[in-house]
């Protein structure tokens, strides 16, 4: 059986978004920019699909900026931000320790440049305090960044209030909602947001495109010079037929949200019961709080990369909370932000899941992991000398 479980790094492209974007790939091929009639039927394309993201998110269509994804809709945000308040001589930003590094990075960047950093603590459940964003807010804070979900625990972050608190303090407040598009309900308005980050390819969308909302009256400094689209922001020709399948694939996943929700959820739940059998594994951030498919779970004695390896020789795709892709031996800096020790960060599962999946593939991932961790425990001098710690050898 083929099971792939690992839908936080992408999704499959659905068949809604690829039919809205063949015509613009074969027949309405033309420039948005031109103004003759091929080029505008292209413009109105764009249009349309900044329309549907706008409605989708609660925003005014003047308020989407198409971007490549999300990780450029991040540096925009908070790049363009530091770059005006410092100008009013605040130069400091409140993030968690726990963000993409499409965050981290990014203000560790900011940090060679005069910025001051405040990196605040998730916990054990991996949440945020709304009150320690309260108290970490100064005179001169220019932005307060804080996911809405995270990538590897999956844990939902209390956007709106967090959203209350800055604009009480008269602070912007960013959120890199990558995660959270497409899968959990999102109202600009209604939460505060000034700016918020999103790709497409994480809710059955292509790849390369992603989208930035800014709130009108924020003046972000242009992304790329040497054009108009994006009204003047980010110039480049647009890249119509992915716009148009990017706001398909959101506006079905929206559609669908609550059916999607109710199923993916009672999966998830039902994966995380039959693997917290297995003999010292944990689950990693809070219970209830999280993305209706992630499932982040640790085994104590095996190392992520070996399993995942494993795995795929059953046939299922998953990650791990080891960064084995990046060349790094250090575990993830997620699950060390919430107080895992680094062996058992190292022994970390991600497998997050979608609508398509089913019952009969959580199943089959219940029947091989457990036998997959055996084999890798009976290998490991780690797990032997853990069985004599705990006396269960």
């Amino acid at each position: 059986m083929q099971v792939y479980a690992d839908n936080a790094a992408t999704t499959k492209l659905s068949d809604t978004a690829l039919q809205a974007m063949l015509p613009y790939l074969k027949d309405t091929y033309g420039n948005a920019s031109s103004l003759y009639r091929i080029g505008q039927t292209a413009h109105h394309g764009v249009q349309a699909a900044r329309e549907t993201v706008a409605k989708v998110l609660n925003a005014e269509t003047n308020e989407i900026y198409f971007t490549s994804g999300g990780s450029e809709a991040d540096n925009w945000a908070i790049k363009g931000i530091a770059e005006l308040m410092a100008k009013k001589g605040k130069k400091h930003i409140i993030t968690t320790s726990f963000e993409h590094h499409a965050v981290l990075h990014t203000v560790k960047k900011l940090a060679q440049y005069g910025f001051e950093i405040t990196y605040l603590p998730v916990y054990e459940n991996g949440i945020v305090k709304v009150e320690d964003v309260k108290n970490a807010i100064r005179e001169d804070t220019a932005l307060v960044t804080v996911m809405y979900a995270n990538n590897e625990i999956g844990t939902i972050q209390p956007i709106a209030e967090i959203g209350a608190v800055c604009h009480e303090k008269g602070v912007l407040f960013h959120t890199d909602a990558v995660q959270a598009a497409g899968h959990l309900p999102i109202d600009v308005k209604a939460q505060n947001i000034d700016l918020l980050s999103m790709s497409a390819h994480k809710f059955h969308g292509p790849k390369g495109i992603g989208a930035l909302y800014c709130r009108q009256g924020i003046r972000l400094p242009n992304l790329i010079e040497g054009g108009a689209q994006e009204r003047g922001r980010r110039a480049g020709t647009e890249a119509v037929y992915a716009m148009a399948g990017m706001a398909a694939a959101l506006k079905e996943a929206n559609d669908n949200l609550a059916e999607n929700t109710a199923k993916v959820t009672a999966l998830r739940d039902r994966l995380i019961d039959g693997l917290l059998k297995i003999e010292l594994s944990r689950l990693n951030g809070d219970r209830k709080q999280r993305l209706p498919g992630n499932v982040n779970i640790s085994f104590e004695g095996v190392e992520g990369e070996s399993l995942l390896l494993y795995l795929d020789m059953k046939g299922i795709s998953a990650s791990s909370g080891s960064a084995c892709t990046s060349g790094s031996l250090d575990p993830s800096h997620v699950l060390l932000a919430i107080g895992l020790p680094h062996e058992v960060a190292h022994g970390s599962l991600r497998l997050s899941l979608c609508e398509t999946n089913t019952e009969e593939e959580i199943d089959y991932i219940i029947s091989c992991v457990p036998e997959i961790i055996e084999r890798l425990r009976s290998m490991s001098p780690l797990w032997e000398r853990i069985q004599k710690e705990r006396g269960l050898a």
